[in-house]
């Protein structure tokens, strides 16, 4: 028989050429019959199920921020008068001004909407404004007098769209609909149900923020969507005045057939109206006084603070809910109006961390999980803040797998370098000469701080067992595992045959017999239980599981759960196969860990174990906590952030400014500026 050492290097040169191969055989038959186009049936299927998906998700976000409790803010609206901002009167609609009425309901929007030509509109506004918040009420008040017939109404950020790697809007929302809504990937429904419902114009984009994108991408978000529209599409668009004004002029040209709407300042009247409506019937002593002072001018900064959406409810958020003396409205509310907007942001994190106590389980669904401190939660979303406001490119969405991205990385990997040089020397010692173990170690250890570099910057994955339709990819894999073990017999009998000339052929010819089954049983098992499994299983979370963050989360972590599984059976099998040759233990023991390590290092998704890598040494630094994603999500119930598909955001951009300005932070709790993490 061959030795341990050979035996296990003749199949890890099969298995490194037999997964070579199968590479090469799969781009060379990546072709089959188109796949069969979905039924009526089935369209009208999906579409009342992202209908009911879209409006249960910003339902809970309306929820988060009272929007619609006791009722929804009166906000008003009309057309522009600005006339280079909007498509000819006569092409939108019959009127010489579409949205005429300085108090339109929500439902009076709806239907000015579709009595569209071509219902498409823009909302424009200056910072809290409340676009968004006319946005989401927009899209639910579609959904509920949506007909069959008509498309769905889908809320985006216009952050999430990289007109490079997505130069049509088209396929930009296929591919947002197969991360948000993974539903729509359900068998039952068909294949690609996602591009069908966008190809056939079935989804209506409701596009929030555009001025959230940098100066040149706004302009060319909109000569992409001049191009790519075609004469019945429709589209919602919302954008900062200024910001929109600087694109259209950038490009010479406005959005074909759009309507372009304003929002007018909420009166004293109907503030006071609002808050009024929201307080207890028996509330502070001090209110009337504040409401008196706001409905007949007294206090001006409250009046232009209330004049916006965001500044009326950060009154109601940190005053009302939380109920505590408002004098202080009436003291500033005489003042300053930055400085009362200031001191409102100064008293949110407070306000809502003490009206939000927290809850386990369902009864928690919009109150925190976790016991977190009104100076902890400040802190972090400071932290957070600045480094988006750092990174430049993209200052909006935060995902947990960036965390590790702009890290420095380089000392974890050598640790992990060592840590996995020494298991490995180790491994190699109880199961070959001892002589070859430093340098096999040594050898590890390199490797694993150079493949361990791009952990740090993948994409999390995700763990797909599904059978049904994938017959196929089974059958190729049973047959490149036959292929890779008859790779792996010819490198045995080979070896054998070397080894048994060098004897000066003692044993006789069976040796080599022996040697290729060995090795051949060896390399082909272990390429269907390791590379082979992990091959079929592994898919990018961000096209069929991203949900939600913690969905991306829980998806990479049980893939790397399945990687571990998978090399603790090969390094099982090493064992089995070597356990003649060696004490039994020490085989089984040096088989498993070498089978850990290929487990940990296959695979291209390694977004879970950067993670764990990387908020240890956060936490220990006061940045985040340790439990960063319990965090993130009760940061989201609390009303603070926003999930975005596998994003969070900041809920209000001016919230976000605010918090990187530091300006409610002690100077003994400055934190220090750390590199870009997010």
């Amino acid at each position: 028989m061959i030795g341990t050492a050979s035996a296990m290097a003749a199949a890890g040169s099969a298995l490194t050429l037999g997964n070579d191969l199968m590479r090469y055989l799969s781009w060379w038959r990546k072709r089959g019959a188109p796949a069969p186009a979905p039924t009526p049936d089935e369209i009208r299927t999906a579409k009342d199920i992202l209908a009911g998906l879209v409006a249960q998700q910003w339902r809970d976000e309306t929820v988060l921020c009272g929007l619609g409790d006791p009722a929804p803010m009166p906000l008003a609206w009309r057309s522009t008068e600005r006339r280079e901002l909007a498509d000819h009167p006569e092409i939108n609609a019959k009127g010489a001004v579409a949205f005429p009425g300085l108090d339109v309901h929500m439902a009076g929007i709806a239907r000015n909407f579709r009595a569209l030509r071509r219902r498409r509109l823009i909302i424009l506004g200056g910072p809290g404004t409340g676009k968004t918040t006319l946005a989401v009420q927009l899209v639910l008040e579609l959904l509920r007098t949506r007909q069959r017939k008509e498309p769905v109404p889908v809320l985006l950020s216009a952050a999430r769209w990289d007109d490079r790697v997505h130069p049509r809007l088209q396929d930009w929302l296929a591919a947002s609909l197969a991360t948000d809504y993974p539903a729509l990937r359900a068998e039952r429904l068909g294949p690609d149900i996602p591009e069908t419902l966008v190809a056939r114009g079935e989804v209506l984009p409701v596009i929030d923020g555009l001025d959230e994108l940098p100066e040149a991408a706004r302009a060319a978000m909109l000569t992409a969507l001049n191009r790519g529209m075609f004469e019945t599409d429709q589209l919602i668009l919302t954008c900062r005045t200024t910001q929109f004004a600087e694109a259209v002029e950038e490009i010479g040209d406005v959005i074909t057939a759009t309507a372009v709407i304003e929002p007018q300042p909420i009166s004293p009247v109907a503030a006071t109206d609002y808050l009024r409506a929201c307080l207890p019937p028996v509330p502070h002593p001090v209110w009337p006084k504040v409401l008196e002072a706001l409905g007949t001018g007294a206090a001006p900064a409250l009046s232009k603070v209330a004049s916006t959406s965001l500044g009326l409810w950060l009154v109601r958020a940190t005053y009302i809910a939380p109920r505590v003396n408002p004098t202080p409205l009436l003291e500033l509310g005489r003042g300053s109006a930055a400085e009362l907007h200031d001191h409102l942001c100064d008293q949110l994190i407070p306000a809502l961390v003490s009206a939000r106590p927290p809850v386990r389980g369902r009864a928690g669904v919009f109150r925190p999980q976790y016991a977190w401190t009104s100076d902890q939660v400040s802190r972090w979303l400071t932290y957070l803040s600045r480094q988006l406001t750092l990174r430049g490119e993209d200052s909006l969405d935060m995902a947990w797998w960036h965390l590790a991205r702009h890290t420095p990385s380089r000392l974890v990997r050598v640790w992990a370098g060592v840590v996995i040089g020494v298991v490995v020397g180790l491994a190699f010692t109880l199961l070959a000469r001892p002589d070859a173990s430093a340098g096999i170690g040594l050898l590890s250890a390199l490797a694993v701080m150079i493949m361990t570099g791009s952990w740090f910057t993948e994409s999390p994955g995700h763990a797909d067992f599904q059978l049904r339709g994938r017959l196929s990819e089974v059958l190729r894999v049973l047959g490149q595992g036959l292929l890779v073990g008859a790779l792996g017999a010819l490198f045995g009998a080979l070896g054998a045959l070397v080894a048994w000339l060098r004897s000066n052929r003692m044993g006789g010819p069976e040796v080599i017999w022996e040697g290729a089954i060995e090795i051949g049983l060896l390399s082909g098992v272990g390429f269907l239980v390791v590379l082979g499994l992990i091959r079929w299983v592994e898919r990018p979370a961000t096209t069929a599981t991203g949900r939600s963050p913690r969905s991306t989360w829980q998806a990479d972590r049980k893939l790397t759960v399945v990687r571990i599984i998978g090399g603790l059976v090969l390094g099982l099998m090493v064992a089995g196969a070597i356990s003649l040759k060696v004490h039994l233990p020490m085989a089984i023991v040096g088989g498993l860990s070498l089978g850990l390590l290929v487990g940990l290092m296959l695979g291209s998704h390694h977004a879970w174990l950067a993670y764990n890598l990387t908020v240890p040494r956060l936490a220990t630094k006061g940045m985040l906590p340790l439990r960063a994603m319990n965090f993130l999500d009760d940061a989201h119930r609390l009303g603070l952030l926003r999930a975005e598909g596998p994003y969070y955001q900041f809920r209000h951009i001016e919230l976000q400014q605010h918090l990187a300005r530091g300006q409610h932070v002690r100077p003994e709790e400055e934190p220090r500026q750390p590199s870009p993490l997010l």
